[in-house]
């Protein structure tokens, strides 16, 4: 790579293969595509430790307190068992007797009952439950190799997508449920979009859309800087083709399935504050809020998002990028939801890979996930042990410093993208965050 290294966590890391690049050194950029093939194998080792680390559970079919005191809880096998997935593609479409429940977005169900038929159809209900964790370890395994590929091929720095490959959180969250199936969409939209091919940024966001609400964000963001651009026409293009694909979906699906298509809506607007949300403190004090005053909190949470987006998008001096903006409003929204739910960190992987943070500010995160990681496991455990379990101020501790961290990443790309002003950067609503040093410059792959 061309570049200089100046990430002080890289340059220390590079010395196992002898240091960083020297200034005699051949100037020459590694293609992206032998980058992406070696973090693919580096990718391989990631996932190898987060299967590794929920081999307690495998042995004994997820079930039991084990789960919580191994920290090797899964949402995956727990929903096979809940939700009786078991019964199929055709239940869970016609809405039949005994058809599957999963409570999540449209396609997510469906891809969570079609996985279930795969699996075998004997043995005792934890050992189908094992298969179908082991199933879907090897799906998200591959998501996992494709946001790799993504971000490597349409990242100024290609090998920023060692911000996915490499990350502690994709070994503590990224196999816990299927959210990597969203994150995935949502990287192939904005990668479409980095291609100049917004009708299939449209498509595989309104996909995304199906199965996760996030995107809904990255939509808002290219929304907002096609604005600023005065590029109207894509953006009437963009985001036309993610409604009606979004649309399609859960029209599709509430014509065959009306609960279904709305219950994961219907649960979340029901839902009172969960783990990791701010609002779950007053509960812990013995003073719960009600269920209305959280989901009008959660509300004015999407609400300053979305402000905070339309402000650095458009009042910024120079453009900042989509994954910028992005970043942005994804972390604010975390943060202030009624739930902060351990795997939802994934959602930000792909976009700190996008905007090229440094690995120290990626770490300071990945701590505070780790320790919160720890910690939410203990205390769901302390209801049944409590004598073993964690205290509640120590959790609430620890799910704060969470939320700190994810404000510490927000407030980094804030503060980059507006200071960026008068360093020549490129006008361009690209993916790829700035390169820092002596090559202060914006470099977008478009090719």
């Amino acid at each position: 790579m061309t570049e200089k290294v100046d990430d002080p966590v890289v340059r220390a890391a590079s010395e196992v293969i002898g240091g960083p690049r020297g200034r005699y050194a051949a100037a020459r950029e590694l293609p992206w595509v032998l980058t992406a093939a070696l973090l693919s194998a580096l990718t391989a080792v990631t996932a190898g430790l987060a299967i590794l680390l929920r081999a307690p559970c495998l042995r004994t079919g997820f079930s039991g307190d084990t789960q919580f005191w191994s920290a090797c809880y899964a949402d995956l096998p727990t929903a096979y068992r809940d939700a009786n997935l078991k019964a199929g593609v055709a239940a869970y479409l016609q809405g039949s007797a005994g058809a599957p429940v999963t409570g999540q977005p449209p396609l997510t169900g469906l891809v969570l009952t079609a996985v279930a038929s795969l699996g075998p159809d004997v043995g005792s209900l934890k050992t189908r439950a094992a298969w179908y964790f082991a199933l879907w370890s090897v799906l998200l395994t591959l998501l996992l190799l494709a946001i790799v590929w993504l971000v490597a091929s349409s990242a100024a720095r290609p090998f920023s997508a060692a911000h996915v490959a490499l990350s502690p959180v994709v070994v503590l969250a990224g196999f816990i449920s299927a959210d990597l199936l969203g994150v995935a969409l949502a990287s192939a939209g904005m990668w479409a979009w980095s291609r100049r091919n917004p009708t299939l940024a449209g498509v595989l966001l309104g996909l995304a859309i199906g199965a996760r609400s996030y995107p809904v964000l990255i939509l808002v963001a290219i929304a907002l800087l096609c604005v600023r651009s005065g590029r109207l026409r894509e953006m009437g293009r963009v985001v036309g083709y993610a409604l009606l694909t979004f649309g399609a979906l859960l029209s599709g699906l509430w014509l065959l399935n009306r609960e279904a298509a709305l219950s994961p809506y219907q649960g979340w607007a029901s839902a009172a504050a969960g783990y990791g949300s701010p609002w779950l403190l007053p509960q812990l004090a013995g003073h719960p809020l009600p269920e209305g005053a959280v989901t009008a909190l959660a509300v004015v949470g999407w609400l300053v998002a979305l402000l905070a987006g339309a402000v650095l998008a458009l009042t910024s001096a120079r453009r900042p990028t989509i994954a910028e903006v992005s970043l942005v409003m994804v972390g604010l929204v975390l943060v202030t939801g009624k739930s902060f739910t351990v795997q939802s960190s994934v959602w930000l992987l792909p976009l700190v890979a996008w905007c090229a943070l440094q690995w120290r500010d990626h770490l300071i995160w990945a701590g505070a996930e780790a320790l919160n990681f720890v910690a939410v496991w203990l205390t769901i455990a302390a209801t049944t042990v409590p004598d073993r379990g964690l205290p509640a101020p120590w959790y609430a501790f620890f799910s704060m410093l969470r939320v700190v961290a994810v404000l510490w990443l927000v407030a980094v790309v804030w503060l980059r993208a507006r200071e960026r002003w008068g360093r020549g950067t490129v006008e361009a609503d690209d993916l790829a965050g700035p390169m820092s040093g002596a090559e202060d410059r914006l470099i977008v792959r478009f090719s």
